[in-house]
């Protein structure tokens, strides 16, 4: 549903890019988002969780995110080179692409009888079923839909999880905290225009791409996703204070490097989380450290953009124009601190977590 609704969100401006059709496109994005937002990223790790070992779930859920940065990296640069309407009629072809991708090759991960079968699935369903057997079947489907209290419980299930999501939560809060103040800050501290800044975002990009599908494969056995949580959140920090204190124009390029380690963050917290629950509960899992992202990703721009206009401006307290991003990175030291408790305790299992609801 998701896919389909990216689609047709890339189309809209890929028809028009007038008044009218720009806000038909924010008032279905806004649509879309409150019930969609962010469902591609958690179901696709639910996924990778379900069709993968334990032991290798920090290597794949690594890979996946290299890739992910990787096509990051090359949608960027081909803003460079496309024009506004080529850009949004490339979005909207490889949109309609990826949907078709799933829907025809990806069968789903868990056989259930209430769930559709994929197109070019191995087994056909034998005759076809009535109209009172779908309806019950419906009915059963929306009975095991999650409510607040099963996210309640699968909180409570594990301290790990807990953990985890509390790293999630400051985690986001500083990465959001920091895309929303960066371009303003070195605007106004060394003069960066949107191509500077562009260039930034490249930088990092193929650095994490890197990290993570090179990398990452061969330090998590060695290391566990705790440790190299660990190691991810201390170098986001760092690479943040270095951003706040930069003197000179090529230090924010040097700050980029360090994505080479802090992209490690994000792929063993949803590895640590896929271990703590069972197989029925990848997806609500996952959907819940989703949830906790964008609760940050509304507090981090309510809380540091007024900062960091303030630091920016004639009115500052004192002279620190980087003082919001120092506060960006001691939030994500709070995530780092966090990270320390966190045990590799043995998995849970989905028994465990239905039976505590």
């Amino acid at each position: 549903m998701q896919m389909t609704y990216s689609f047709l969100l890339a189309a809209i401006l890929a028809y028009s890019r007038s008044r009218k059709f720009f806000y038909a496109y924010y008032v279905f994005k806004i649509l879309t988002s409150m019930f969609c937002e962010g469902s591609v990223h958690c179901l696709s790790l639910a996924y990778v969780a379900d069709n993968v070992p334990e032991g290798r779930r920090a290597s794949a859920f690594g890979i996946l995110s290299g890739i992910g940065s990787s096509a990051f990296v090359c949608g960027t640069l081909s803003t460079r080179f496309l024009s506004t309407a080529s850009t949004f009629q490339v979005a909207t072809a490889m949109a309609m692409l990826s949907a078709v991708y799933m829907r025809v090759f990806l069968p789903d991960s868990i056989v259930n009888d209430n769930l559709s079968t994929p197109i070019l699935s191995e087994g056909k369903l034998d005759g076809i079923v009535n109209q009172d057997e779908e309806s019950d079947k419906k009915i059963q489907m929306f009975k095991t839909l999650p409510s607040i209290e099963d996210m309640l419980a699968l909180l409570k299930s594990s301290l790990t999880f807990s953990q985890a999501a509390i790293v999630s939560f400051f985690s986001t809060l500083s990465d959001v905290g920091l895309h929303a103040s960066l371009l303003y800050y070195l605007k106004a501290r060394f003069h960066f225009n949107k191509d500077q800044f562009a260039d930034l975002m490249v930088i990092t990009g193929i650095a994490g791409t890197v990290s993570q599908l090179l990398l990452m494969p061969i330090l998590a056995p060695v290391l566990g996703e705790a440790k190299l949580l660990s190691i991810g959140l201390f170098f986001n920090c760092a690479h943040m204070i270095v951003y706040s204190i930069a003197w000179s124009f090529w230090v924010p390029y040097a700050a980029a490097l360090f994505s080479l380690l802090y992209v490690f963050s994000q792929p063993c917290i949803r590895s640590i989380v896929s271990k703590q629950v069972g197989p029925c509960e990848q997806g609500k899992a996952q959907g819940f450290i989703s949830g906790i992202g964008s609760f940050a990703n509304v507090a981090s721009p309510l809380l540091f953009s007024p900062l960091t206009a303030l630091f920016l401006s004639e009115r500052a307290p004192f002279n620190f124009p980087g003082f919001s991003i120092m506060c960006v990175g001691f939030a994500s030291m709070i995530a780092f601190v966090q990270s320390l408790m966190i045990r590799a305790f043995p998995p849970i299992s989905s028994e465990r977590v239905s039976n505590l609801h």
